[in-house]
């Protein structure tokens, strides 16, 4: 197996589920009592929510970036970055780290189009959501249109991912309103809906997943997945 470095932290909740399942992704593809080779370096999101915050994305890069040197300097072999919206300034990661990232946009792409989908809705940070974002531009890539909420569930969307799920609060009211902007997506002529931040994967979970009607792609899982394909395959490549 080959070593993989992790950025996390942003937040935590996020990473400590990802983590579980790089694990669990590992022992199913091997069995017995094998778990994934992993390095994590995990900042402190208060930091990196600031510099979102101020616009200062050169900032958060440069502080990323050199925690991602630091991985391979301890024998990380590829990256991987534990949150959607840093996917934001992902070149400049990777080129700071000097490792090859794995980038979570195409590990959903790739699961989308296996399903034969071309139109999806996308629900995260306001800065992964806004249109012409890293989200829309790397879907087109892959020739998926991408449907965002209405401004007013856009703004709900964007604040219970920070004020509520980053703190580890899973609410069922908060639940439901994310099930109305999904079914509104619906009725725009979404095929599926990308949970595309880290946490919201812990708020529409598989209990959540017969209310819908749309089916869920966590972004989080799918990349938790591409990530056990690269660890278990020497020599294997990322996706660019």
């Amino acid at each position: 197996m080959r070593l993989l470095g992790v950025l996390g932290g942003m937040s935590w909740e996020s990473s400590a589920h990802l983590y579980a399942l790089l694990n669990r992704g590992v022992a199913t593809r091997l069995g017995g009592l094998h778990s994934a080779p992993v390095l994590m370096h995990s900042v402190d999101f208060a930091d990196i929510e600031a510099r979102q915050r101020a616009g200062d994305w050169v900032g958060a890069a440069a502080l990323l970036g050199a925690a991602g040197a630091g991985l391979k300097a301890a024998g990380a072999e590829g990256l991987l970055l534990a949150t959607n919206t840093m996917h934001r300034v992902a070149d400049a990661i990777e080129a700071a780290a000097g490792l090859p990232l794995l980038h979570i946009v195409d590990a959903t792409a790739l699961a989308l189009r296996a399903q034969g989908i071309r139109r999806a809705g996308l629900l995260a940070t306001r800065y992964t959501m806004e249109p012409g974002s890293f989200y829309h531009l790397r879907m087109q890539r892959h020739g998926i249109e991408l449907l965002t909420p209405a401004a007013a569930q856009a703004d709900e969307v964007n604040r219970i991912i920070y004020e509520q799920l980053c703190r580890g609060q899973i609410l069922p009211a908060s639940r439901q309103l994310y099930l109305e902007a999904v079914r509104a997506l619906a009725g725009r002529g979404a095929q599926a809906v990308i949970l595309g931040c880290t946490e919201i994967g812990l708020l529409l979970d598989a209990s959540a997943q017969p209310l819908s009607p749309l089916p869920f792609f966590d972004s989080t899982a799918l990349q938790a997945q591409a990530a056990v394909d690269w660890i278990c395959t020497p020599g294997g490549t990322t996706t660019d």
